[in-house]
């Protein structure tokens, strides 16, 4: 091991616990559920890949709160402790090597595709847009008694990950979730105490954490991922996203992951350009708050990951897709042997298709490529579209087609 190098160097968080480098990997869907979205032996080998492979937080795909409000196909959902000893082995399993283990922890709110959700809900009855619109349903708005039943859920299910062994949970404020959706007054437009004002907007999360931390305890990690805008006329400005941030660090969070974007704009999905995306934004609201800020996307070089360290511009180096094909990218770094990670865009040999199901064509590859390490078996790298697809048409049926996010 390499220890002068900047990602080698631990990290503790406000409220005590240590990292043991900067590596974070990143939320991914994993598609692995079983049709009563319990986790499974193929969650626990995999995640035992990627704490072996050297990485220092791992975050979980988004585990939903109520299993009737799923985002994706194979959504993990954890509403009670049915699944707490399916939980406890996946938990000793993605902390082997001294990795931290968080679940992040998500509800989809309008965001439930029709294959998914009879009858979405979210702040206000307000339909979605863009080219993915007719693929969702248009939600009920919630009562204010709803609201705080939910702010309930988020924090059992923290509860019963602290007790099954996580080492921290991430709450989903990002990507256009129900958390997002308070945020952003495009999606808001309650005049109750939940809308109108950033304020009144933010009035769920910091329930949520709140809620969270008084269960949870002052010494546990809790974080969040949180767009820096929504990239969206009239939504969530990087204005807000900076007094967000201020709120949530003068609480108490432990960690904070900078993305951005949702279904109707997803900027958070476009990597194929080398970009390291939201640095510069990360950079400014890293001289806002003490307390530890995570870039996701784009790093791919070991020159990229230390400069940016060096330079303060982010506290740890988040990274998704390409732990899906080489899992063990930071004992690679540490110890002298990595070669760049590339990610390339898969095809069909049909140009129309291939825009047509662009998203799910990513989305099935790495999904596949996870469902492989967990298998035991190395990551196919390859750029043919058809494959992937088939294994997801043939795993997950007519749902799959259904629009859906990777984090």
């Amino acid at each position: 091991m390499n220890p002068t190098l900047k990602v080698a160097e631990p990290l503790t968080l406000p409220g005590g616990a240590v990292i043991k480098n900067r590596f974070f990997k990143s939320a991914m869907s994993e598609a692995m559920a079983n049709r009563s979205n319990s986790p499974n032996r193929l969650h626990i080998e995999l995640y035992r890949t990627w704490a072996e492979g050297g990485t220092g937080i791992v975050v979980t795909g988004n585990v939903m709160v109520d299993r009737g409000a799923l985002g994706e196909p194979g959504n993990v959902a954890i509403e009670d402790r049915r699944d707490l000893e399916q939980l406890k082995q996946w938990a000793k399993a993605g902390t082997q090597g001294s990795a931290h283990l968080w679940m992040q922890i998500n509800h989809p709110g309008k965001q439930s595709p029709r294959t998914m959700s009879r009858q979405p809900v979210a702040p206000s009855a307000i339909p979605m847009g863009g080219s993915y619109g007719r693929a969702f349903k248009t939600p009920r708005e919630l009562t204010n008694t709803e609201v705080k039943d939910i702010v309930k859920r988020f924090a059992v299910t923290a509860e019963i990950a602290k007790e099954a062994g996580f080492t921290g949970v991430q709450i989903h404020g990002a990507h256009g979730y129900l958390v997002n959706q308070f945020l952003s007054p495009a999606d808001n437009r309650r005049n109750d105490e939940y809308g109108g004002s950033l304020e009144n907007r933010m009035r769920f999360l910091i329930q949520i954490y709140d809620e969270m931390r008084s269960r949870l305890g002052a010494g546990f990690p809790i974080g969040i991922k949180l767009n820096s805008t929504d990239f969206k006329e009239g939504g969530f400005t990087e204005k807000d996203s900076e007094e967000v941030v201020k709120t949530m660090a003068e609480r108490g969070i432990d960690l904070i992951e900078i993305s951005g974007g949702n279904y109707e704009n997803p900027k958070m999905s476009s990597e194929d350009d080398g970009e390291v995306f939201f640095l510069k934004y990360a950079e400014r609201i890293k001289s806002l708050v003490d307390v530890p800020i995570v870039v996701t996307g784009g790093f791919r070089s070991q020159v990229g990951m230390e400069e940016a360290l060096a330079a303060g511009k982010t506290s740890m180096i988040g990274i998704a897709r390409p732990l899906a094909l080489v899992p063990d990218i930071p004992n690679q770094i540490m110890q002298g042997r990595y070669e760049t990670v590339r990610t390339q865009r898969l095809k069909t040999g049909l140009s129309s298709l291939d825009r047509q199901l662009g998203a799910l064509i990513g989305l099935s590859y790495y999904e596949q490529q996870m469902e492989r390490i967990a298998r035991g078996k190395p990551a196919k790298l390859h750029r043919n579209a058809w494959n992937p697809l088939l294994h997801t048409l043939r795993r997950q049926g007519i749902a799959a087609l259904s629009p859906r996010r990777s984090n």
